[in-house]
This record gives structure tokens, C-alpha cells and sequence, in this order.
């Protein structure tokens, strides 16, 4: 079929008469009815490709009470979307595979109070059928109004507090922790530290207890310093652990960012790395094949917690009443500071 320039954009019309099908029929074709043959779901692909017709997402919504986008929710400042490498690997990873699906991924900010709130309105106003929570902070005032709502909802990492029961997909940040200072410790090294990320997310609180699972009693609160997972923080925290504990031989890292704001720290303070001072870090993110000397860091795999992350979300917005949470191990990945 020919479209007049002249003519507005292809309607459902247009395609019903080119599939030689009824309009109902389109419909519910192209809303995935089960009760449509394959014959004529066929027939209205090929009409749909030839015609140029593009879905009324705002018409399709009225019929399927769903609005064909998800929201992803990152709750820190605007800033550390930017630093931080692995928000871009779970943005990416998540627009693929919604993208499969013919769903949009909105992204919003909930670092502050203003921005949380604009997320709550968004939520309200039945913008998205499902949210992806990004480094949730325990006692959120989201989480509660998500569960008010209703709405699907899963999380990169458990919530720490065990309060909100939300699933979620997330490396073993306890195990790969005790995994990592058990290597410090089986490397020779007699005075180990570490640098947390913020203790009200997973990754900062399950860390620093796979720590001190490893060292009991060593683990004083001397060796132990905190960031926000920014390399500026690391930095100001491995100072700060110079000043307290001078004769520390090691740190483990909470991320690969921190972990390379310690290796400048320890440059300033004249210490070498590896010799006087063992650093590692977690992640394995981009950030690990930047330093010098070469970051020894736990490796999570993140793209498969993305993946995971996103098919539990589609499973509940397809209808399943509930979902096992998904935890992947990490591996270690030994190179040149530690």
C-alpha cells in the first residue's frame, strides 16, 4: 500500500485494510491477544511494516493498563551518575532488555527531598508499570510509597534492615568481602583497614561485615574509615586511616572509585603500593584498569545482575504474584596492588 504524502501518519485503519483483517482483529494483535491465529498475526506484521504504522502507546494503555515504560531510580546525587562506571552499565544492560520487550526506561533522581518527591508524583500518576531501584538507602520514605501503590518494584542489592521485603538481584557483597580479606591476610599482610561505602546500603554494610567476619577482633574501629563511594571520599579516608593507624600494610576498598582515591592518598603520604601498602577493591569496573599501579578487586558481575534484575521486574508486571531475589558470586582478580 501506498500512503499520500499528503495523507496523516498510517492508522490502525490503514493497517486492518492492507492485513485484509478486521480492525478488532489488529488490535488485539498488536496487544499480544492470545486468541489471534498466526495466520493473521502475520498478515498484520506485514501490514505494520509496510504501512510505517507506529503504536498509540497513550490508545494501547487504555486497552492494556499498562503504560509501556519502566522507571529506574538512582538515589544519590546527580553527580555520581556521571562518575560512578557501573550506573552506566546498568542503564545500558536495562534498555536492551527492555527494549526487547518495546518498554522505555525513564531514569530519575531521588538524591534529595525534591527529587524524591518528584518521583512520588510520577509513581502516583501511573506513569510506569514497574520501578528499578538503584543503591536504595534503608528507611527510603520510597520504598513505603511504592508498596502503597502497589506497584512492581526490584532493587539492585538487598535492602538493608530487612523492613520492606522488595526483591531484588545483587553480587554476593558479604562472600566476596571475606573472600578479599582473607587474601589480604593470606598475602602476609598483619594490619589491614578497609574504607566503607555509606553503611544504609547494601554494598557499604555487607562489606564491611564480610571484613570483620575475616578479622574479628583486628577489625577495630581505627582501621576502619568511611566514604560515600566517590574517589574523593576514598582519598579523605585513606588520610584519615594514615593519621590513626601509620603502620596499616593494607585496605580493602568498598568500589574500584574509593580504591583509586586511596592510591593517590598513599602517593601523597610517600607509600608505596603494593610494597608498604596493599589496596584492593570491589567491582572490577573500568576504573580497576586505570590506576597505577593496576587494581587487585573483587569482580561483581554486573551485567548479569542487570539482567536479573530486569527479569524479575518483568516477571511482575506480567502478573507473577512473587519472585526469588537472585544473589551471583564474585571473583577475585589478583593484579598489581595487592
Amino acid at each position: 500500500m501506498h500512503v499520500s504524502p499528503r495523507a496523516s501518519r498510517p492508522t490502525i485503519h490503514d493497517v486492518a485494510r492492507v492485513a485484509g483483517v478486521s480492525r478488532g482483529t489488529v488490535s488485539r494483535a498488536i496487544n499480544g491477544d492470545a486468541y489471534v491465529s498466526a495466520a493473521a498475526l502475520a498478515a498484520v506484521q506485514r501490514a505494520v511494516a509496510e504501512t510505517g504504522y507506529v503504536v498509540n502507546r497513550a490508545a494501547r494503555s487504555l486497552v492494556t493498563r499498562q503504560t509501556g515504560s519502566v522507571l529506574m531510580v538512582l538515589s544519590e546525587p546527580q553527580e555520581k551518575l556521571f562518575e560512578d562506571p557501573n550506573y552506566s552499565t546498568l542503564m545500558r544492560v536495562a534498555m536492551r532488555r527492555l527494549a526487547e520487550r518495546d518498554i522505555s526506561l525513564v531514569m530519575m533522581l531521588s538524591g534529595n527531598d525534591g527529587d524524591r518527591d518528584r518521583v512520588v508524583r510520577y509513581v502516583r500518576g501511573g506513569h510506569c508499570d514497574g520501578v528499578l531501584l538503584v543503591t536504595t538507602h534503608s528507611g527510603d520514605p520510597l520504598l513505603d510509597e511504592l508498596s502503597r501503590q502497589h506497584i512492581p518494584a526490584v532493587t539492585c542489592g538487598e535492602i538493608p534492615g530487612g523492613r520492606h521485603q522488595v526483591p531484588f538481584a545483587a553480587a554476593d557483597d558479604r562472600g566476596g568481602a571475606q573472600r578479599m580479606t582473607q587474601y589480604l591476610a593470606d598475602s602476609g599482610r598483619r594490619r589491614i583497614a578497609t574504607i566503607t561505602g555509606p553503611l544504609d546500603t547494601p554494598g557499604g554494610l555487607l562489606r564491611l561485615e564480610g571484613f570483620c567476619d575475616v578479622l574479628g577482633r583486628k577489625a577495630t574501629k581505627k582501621l576502619i574509615a568511611y566514604g560515600d563511594w566517590t574517589r574523593r571520599s576514598g582519598e579523605l579516608a585513606m588520610t584519615e586511616l594514615l593519621a590513626r593507624s601509620p603502620d596499616l600494610d593494607a585496605v580493602f576498598v568498598g568500589n574500584d572509585l574509593m580504591a583509586a582515591g586511596a592510591l593517590a592518598a598513599l602517593r601523597a603520604a610517600g607509600r608505596r603500593v603494593p610494597e608498604d601498602v596493599a589496596v584492593a577493591g570491589f567491582d572490577d569496573s573500568s576504573v580497576a584498569m586505570s590506576t597505577h599501579p593496576l587494581l587487585t578487586t573483587m569482580r561483581q558481575p554486573l551485567e548479569q545482575v542487570a539482567e536479573e534484575t530486569v527479569r524479575l521486574l518483568l516477571e511482575l508486571i506480567d502478573g507473577s504474584e512473587a519472585v526469588d531475589s537472585v544473589v551471583l558470586p564474585t571473583e577475585l582478580i589478583v593484579r598489581e596492588s595487592a
